[in-house]
């Protein structure tokens, strides 16, 4: 064979580079490092995955030749696989959510797949999901396999023998923090396992989106209701297999918008033809810094290219349509409570009794209450819960409100943006406000409302 070529395409995937920022972030000390996994053949980090899956499929017997790969997918892994049954002589079948981008199905169309299109907001076990959709059609075809990256050990795998030694090699082992967008947790948790193997010191930053349940989770152990959003191939609506958060040591939350804006200036001020979650991977890092306020190296991994959304984040008339070029209301939270004026934050315990929070609500004039135990915050009571508590037969004002407790809920800190808090307030009737673990305020819809009120004059002035 000729020197310096490769057997096919499979063999090229990995040694994707690691370039530095030099116009985006250069505000904060740390140095922030960005690795393209965008130039793999496939276009994405998940070739990496794919190889590894079917590899593991085929060395198990489970795989055989003719068979089929069937996969729920945002595009990315569907993409590897596609990559791998082309060299393999494997059929596809993929499964998406309709939220994903034209470019992204055309492109799966190319290797010759079979794409089934599924409604996104829907529950994960709703069978019309794209996660129950691709377990029947592996069920129902003959000689089928579910790559199945949400619950196979083989994709964490894949970065912890592939994505995280070549990092480790590419810098020498000088990275201080290792940051990538949450999704199914492979990237995080296979690189994670490794580089905490090599340096424990490294810090590993999880990036979630608003709207998807990690943050919450991490921050409160409570399982808030997922609520859709528009950034593609990160965030979840369930807590997959192959994420192990026990490994992540902050996680971080942007916005759409955020994720957006970052990617245009990716492109646009540093030559780095990347897709939404690489700014959404981005912006998160830069948010991590600004708190870390010192030297370091932070490494980011990149998923994908540009080139699957130019229909979307590229395409102003998109941007406009969905709010993402509208200039953004000045402040943080911290603003807002100012707004508020001062004021304890009344809480309840899940041991009070439901006469107990009447007498709370109706002292202070409040509809809504965080619930504590042991200090720390486990949910709201609302006084329509305590409504609909009292007028049920057989339910006595002596009773806890324990099972009132609801996850109807989403949490700031004093430095989240308002742009984000209007955002949040889809995935939670009220937000709570924490400053480390403690609770410092309360934020309702009408408290935004009225600080917006007062701020608009100010812009306009």
């Amino acid at each position: 064979m000729m020197k310096g070529a490769v057997h096919n395409v499979l063999d090229a995937v990995g040694d994707t580079p690691i370039v530095r920022l030099n116009q985006v972030g250069s505000h904060v000390a740390a140095e922030i490092y960005v690795k393209l996994e965008y130039m793999n053949p496939g276009g994405s980090m998940k070739d990496r995955v794919a190889i590894n899956i079917v590899r593991d499929y085929e060395r198990r017997g489970l795989l055989k030749p003719g068979g089929t790969i069937v996969e729920a997918t945002s595009g990315n892994t569907g993409m590897g696989l596609a990559l791998v049954a082309a060299i393999r002589g494997y059929k596809c079948i993929f499964v998406m959510p309709d939220k994903m981008s034209e470019e992204k199905i055309k492109a799966l169309q190319a290797f010759g797949a079979r794409v089934v299109i599924c409604p996104t907001a829907v529950e994960p076990e709703d069978p019309r999901s794209y996660y129950s959709v691709s377990r029947r059609l592996a069920e129902e075809t003959p000689g089928a396999v579910l790559a199945n990256q949400y619950y196979n050990p083989a994709n964490p795998e894949a970065h912890y023998l592939s994505t995280a030694p070549e990092i480790w090699a590419q810098t020498g082992g000088e990275l201080d923090a290792f940051c990538a967008g949450m999704g199914t947790g492979g990237t995080l948790s296979g690189c994670a396992k490794y580089f905490k193997e090599k340096k424990p010191e490294i810090k590993i930053i999880g990036v979630d989106p608003v709207g998807s349940l990690y943050y919450d989770y991490v921050k409160t152990g409570t399982m808030v209701r997922p609520r859709p959003y528009k950034v593609e191939g990160i965030g979840e609506d369930f807590l997959p297999g192959t994420m192990n958060l026990g490994l992540v040591d902050e996680v971080i939350r942007v916005n759409d918008k955020e994720c957006f804006l970052m990617t245009r200036d990716l492109v646009r001020r540093e030559g780095i033809y990347c897709g939404g979650s690489s700014g959404a991977a981005v912006a998160g890092a830069i948010k991590y810094a600004e708190m870390a306020a010192k030297k370091m190296k932070i490494v980011i991994l990149l998923p994908d290219s540009a080139q699957k959304y130019l229909s979307k984040i590229f395409d102003d008339n998109w941007m406009r349509q969905n709010g993402f070029l509208e200039p953004e209301p000045i402040g943080t939270v911290a603003d807002l409570l100012a707004a508020k004026g001062p004021g304890s934050v009344i809480t309840t315990s899940a041991s009070d009794k439901v006469r107990e929070v009447i007498i709370k609500m109706k002292a202070h004039g409040i509809s809504q209450l965080p619930v504590v135990r042991d200090r720390n915050l486990i949910g709201v009571v609302s006084e329509l819960d305590v409504l609909r508590h009292i007028v049920e037969a057989g339910h006595s004002p002596e009773d806890t409100i324990e099972s009132l407790v609801e996850a109807d809920f989403a949490t700031v800190t004093p430095a989240t943006r308002i742009a984000l808090v209007s955002d949040l307030f889809g995935q939670g009737g009220i937000l709570v406000v924490l400053d480390g673990d403690q609770i410092v305020g309360v934020i309702t819809k009408i408290d935004l409302i009225d600080y917006l009120a007062k701020r608009i004059p100010e812009q306009r002035s």
